[in-house]
């Protein structure tokens, strides 16, 4: 490729340490669509010949056919997906393979490939975390009465219901979804005819290379058109925070199911044997998403580091770039595929759900806000009150319902027999009528809402 200037080839190792084309290869079809637009601009802009253009593009055709039927050969002495196709186009069209590459750089390539890998994978993943937020909408709405135990601090707080519960991961995967569209709107400038790093002297329309490939605009700065990653890491700082949410998740699935709290079932889609205790199902679907969170986190720190001590423009540091941010893409599309299966499939145990809501004192707030309704107590009163009945219970280990009225009257004498109205799980759940409370009637609202807008989001991106 520069034999005009090296009178050498590389050394083994340095072959080794340069060559991208192990992970790049990934790139083929943005490369090829990139080179596509380029050349189409070139002839229009009567740089290149009709005919040689015409030439070049059945030329990327027949080697996008050859990758995609397994026929390629990718060779390493090459380096990258770039150098690849290029040589192939050569084997195929002789020199005039080579006018393909007038006016631009493997720099503005490479970024221009790399932007639209990307975007690709942004949009699948945002048509995959619409299908997530559904299946946990469907499950909201399915179990919007059923009540369960809502925990601070792991510890049994307030009674909630389980499509309360359920809504609160949409609510995450709303904010995660918001994330990866502005990402993609901010990334969405085309780099290529940025060249090297300086722009070029040939009269090229950059505008109809961006509009060809899908950008809103050509960016406005050759230097940063070429140097410019942050693309990835928005990309990858959505894509580890939508992680982190799934593996919170994944750790109540993890609790939930076990023999302690059987709170809920996982199908045997999502779960596995042991191979020598018989009577194990583990989650362990939910455990690799719950790890997976490390490596998505890690190609952000990896990126990070790389790029934070480079100058201005290029720098073959960012042929790191590519390989970590394609594994956390991808594996992030895994872990929101099996999570959206896990869900579907998930099945609460309605009778262990309820009785635990029941423990632990849960209703002791409601004990306490019917102090300050129908007592006219002072909150922060009414607060030492529960808490002293609350300790009686606890001494005599039972529930704060069996107190008896004259058990409560010895702590508080006002207190009179609709408080026990307030005690129960059920009426606690009911109760929570603000916006955004835990009420059936609330969850049932909220969810057909959310159905509407996943509907519409869904067919918009078919």
């Amino acid at each position: 490729m520069w034999g005009g200037r090296f009178s050498e080839g590389p050394d083994a190792i340095m072959e080794e340490i340069n060559a991208s084309i192990d992970f790049d290869k990934k790139l083929y079809s943005q490369d090829i669509a990139g080179s596509k637009a380029h050349v189409a601009m070139l002839a229009h802009q009567d740089i290149v010949s009709g005919d040689d253009a015409k030439a070049i593009r059945d030329g990327l055709d027949k080697i996008q056919a050859e990758i995609e039927h397994g026929e390629f050969t990718f060779s390493r002495a090459l380096e990258d997906i770039h150098m690849n196709v290029e040589n192939r186009l050569a084997d195929l069209l002789g020199p005039r393979a080579g006018r393909l590459h007038t006016a631009r750089s493997r720099n503005d390539q490479v970024a221009t490939d790399f932007r639209l890998w990307v975007r690709d994978s942004l949009d699948t993943l945002d048509g995959q975390l619409a299908q997530l937020q559904f299946a946990f909408v469907e499950k909201a709405l399915e179990h919007a009465g059923v009540v369960m135990p809502g925990f601070t601090h792991l510890q049994s707080a307030q009674p909630v219901t389980f499509g309360h519960h359920m809504l609160a991961y949409v609510e995450m995967l709303g904010r995660d979804r918001s994330r990866l569209v502005d990402a993609r709107k901010r990334m969405n400038e085309s780099p290529l005819g940025c060249a090297a790093l300086a722009g070029t002297s040939f009269p090229i329309d950059r505008h109809m290379t961006a509009n060809a490939l899908g950008f809103d605009r050509p960016t406005a700065n050759s230097l940063d058109g070429v140097s410019d990653r942050d693309f990835a890491l928005e990309a990858l700082s959505g894509a580890s925070i939508c992680a982190m949410h799934l593996s919170r998740f994944a750790e109540e699935l993890v609790i939930w199911s076990s023999a302690q709290f059987r709170f809920v079932t996982l199908s045997d889609k999502f779960s596995t044997g042991s191979s020598i205790m018989p009577q194990k199902r583990n989650p362990d679907a939910a455990e690799l998403v719950r790890a997976k969170v490390g490596r998505i986190i890690g190609a952000l720190n990896a990126l990070l580091i790389v790029m934070k001590g480079l100058p201005l423009t290029y720098s073959k540091d960012m042929q790191e770039d590519k390989e970590q941010a394609f594994d956390a893409l991808q594996n992030l599309s895994l872990c929101v595929a099996a999570m959206t299966g896990m869900v579907k499939d998930l099945e609460p145990n309605k009778k262990e759900l309820k009785k635990a809501a029941g423990s632990g004192y849960s209703t002791a707030t409601d004990l306490a806000d019917w102090l300050v309704r129908t007592l006219d107590m002072p909150f922060r009163n009414a607060h030492h009150v529960t808490g002293s009945l609350v300790a009686m219970a606890s001494e005599r280990n039972i529930e704060l319902h069996r107190l008896s009225l004259a058990d409560m009257q010895s702590i508080e004498p006002s207190i009179t027999e609709d408080v026990f109205s307030v005690l129960s799980v059920d009426k606690s759940v009911r109760s929570r009528l603000s916006y955004g409370g835990t009420a059936p009637q609330n969850v049932r609202k909220q969810a057909k809402r959310w159905l509407k807008i996943l509907e519409k989001d869904l067919a918009d991106q078919q």
